[in-house]
């Protein structure tokens, strides 16, 4: 098959973590021809979506991640398959890629599915499932998140469309710089601030579960750094083996369903104790760390997925 990736700059990427590096080896590997372009490189031109970019060979070589041949034009709707990829934010710009990519509905099969990618955001999702979250208010309102602020004490505040742990910040309940980062992120954007009750199990871990198609595939943790709230990788979170809990087969049969309807086929959610916090669809990450501690080709178990759905 011809698959196209759209994401970040390939030669960035780190071999033994990335995902998209992950899912094009095993693509690779499986004989499918690569082609690569950053999510600039998308375009419109009277009526047809196209990319200018390169035809790919990646290689495990550090600092050298991919062989890339001369940049050319393509017309993506002769591709199989194409990843979106980039990392969030999740703003306009990615908000359009989406539209772009969603013409191509019906020609070529893109993963995750565009429509549903934009339609939901990995904190709005959640929302579909109060009944496995945390306590959780989305408002700009200063008023309204102090209100739940006095109830609640502790809390967590974060932008809604960041990522990697961007902008997170733990308020106890003697904290007083409320108002203060609420006049900072409202200075410089005008989206709405997620608040959440805070869960303290996140000391031992915020774990990342990795669905393929719907189901569970396995489970890695993030253990914060010392003093750090934040679990991310991003910002020295450590992964550690785990299995996957009771619960968290819960979470999954609930969530599922819904996933694999909407083509959402690589998913990672965020789980803290009994509590699921995110549901990540945009780029998700923990592919290659679950792979090291289960000894599972998830890499596979996706590909798989994606050829069953073009035969």
């Amino acid at each position: 098959m011809k698959i196209a990736f759209q994401m970040d700059p390939i030669g960035a990427v780190d071999i033994n973590a990335d995902s998209s590096f992950r899912l094009a080896e095993e693509a690779q590997a499986r004989g499918h021809e690569l082609f690569y372009y950053s999510p600039d490189q998308l375009a419109y031109q009277e009526g047809r979506i196209t990319a200018r970019g390169h035809d790919m060979t990646v290689q495990r070589v550090a600092g050298n991640p991919a062989v890339l041949g001369e940049r050319r034009e393509v017309d993506l709707a002769e591709m199989d398959v194409i990843w979106l990829r980039q990392d969030p934010p999740f703003d306009m710009h990615y908000i359009t890629s989406t539209h772009l990519l969603d013409r191509l509905a019906g020609q070529v099969l893109v993963v995750n599915d565009p429509f549903w990618v934009r339609n939901y955001p990995e904190k709005l999702l959640v929302l579909n499932f109060p009944q496995l979250t945390p306590p959780t208010t989305i408002a700009r309102d200063l008023e309204v998140i102090r209100a739940f602020k006095a109830k609640h004490g502790d809390v967590i505040l974060k932008p809604l469309y960041g990522n990697g742990g961007a902008g997170v910040f733990r308020l106890d309940a003697n904290d007083r710089n409320l108002s203060s980062l609420h006049e900072l992120f409202t200075g410089f954007s005008r989206e709405p601030l997620i608040v959440q009750k805070f869960l303290p199990a996140v000391s031992k871990g915020d774990k990342r579960v990795i669905l393929v198609d719907g189901d569970a595939a396995g489970a890695i943790n993030r253990v914060p750094a010392e003093g750090e709230t934040r679990s991310n990788m991003h910002v020295g979170g450590r992964p550690e083996k785990i299995d996957l809990t009771a619960r968290d087969r819960e979470i999954c049969a609930t969530i599922g369903p819904l996933l694999r309807e909407k083509g959402q086929v690589f998913v990672g959610i965020d789980v803290i104790g009994d509590y699921l916090t995110e549901i990540n669809v945009t780029s998700p990450t923990g592919i290659q760390e679950l792979e090291r501690f289960d000894g599972i080709n998830v890499a596979a178990q996706i590909w798989q997925a994606i050829e069953a759905k073009l035969t």
